[in-house]
């Protein structure tokens, strides 16, 4: 739902992998954002309106995405989805981070676009600690990026884990994501990510932004 930017590039990226898609907008106008050779499925009306959804074919979907302009709307076009249609991966974009924290505690997956966009722009400007990435739907578990000091280089994963608690999710090690084990080393420039309790974040901040301790 929603043939914006975010929505037309979404839903032509998602036809280039293979998948069919269907666009639901309210203005017709709209769809001049996808390009010719888009082969989905363009339905106009509106994201929640159960005979819109029908329209698009929401009876055999296996996910959707609702990324019109307001927070309410998708809000509501990702319930009646989820609870009237039985469409189990849904995620809605939130512009307002206070409420994205209330909708994903009450379990609909959202996207926070305003804390996203500052939190990627605050961490090319400054050395941050730790940065969410992803909480779970109770807001207990974090997936979070995290910065270390330049004495880890060299040694283990299973160092840093010992030391913080935390667990590695995976690296991004020039670019690329590279999944880690019990003897993968750190490199100069390495981007880790880990996975912790949310209550453990300053822990574990502290311990990684500091010094290794001594090998036992």
């Amino acid at each position: 739902m929603g043939c914006g930017r975010v929505g037309a590039l979404l839903a032509l990226s998602l036809e280039q992998r293979g998948h069919s898609v269907a666009v639901v907008d309210q203005s017709p106008d709209a769809f001049r954002r996808l390009p010719e050779q888009f082969e989905g499925n363009k339905v106009t009306g509106l994201g929640f309106d159960r005979d819109t959804l029908t329209a698009a074919g929401i009876d055999d979907a296996y996910g959707f995405a609702a990324v019109a302009d307001g927070d309410n709307s998708n809000v509501v076009a990702a319930r009646v989805v989820r609870e009237t249609f039985g469409v189990s991966n849904v995620v809605a974009r939130i512009y307002d981070p206070h409420r994205a924290e209330v909708y994903q505690r009450l379990g609909i997956p959202t996207v926070a676009t305003v804390r996203w966009t500052t939190d990627q722009v605050l961490r090319r400007l400054l050395p941050m600690g730790t940065t969410d990435e992803y909480r779970d739907p109770s807001g207990k578990v974090v997936l979070a990026q995290v910065d270390l000091d330049p004495a880890w280089v060299g040694l283990p994963v299973r160092r840093l884990e010992d030391a913080s608690g935390a667990r590695v999710a995976y690296l991004t090690r020039y670019g690329d994501g590279v999944m880690v084990t019990a003897s993968t080393v750190l490199q100069e420039n390495d981007v880790v990510h880990v996975l912790m309790q949310a209550s453990d974040g300053p822990a574990v901040e502290r311990a990684l932004t500091g010094r290794p301790p001594a090998a036992s």
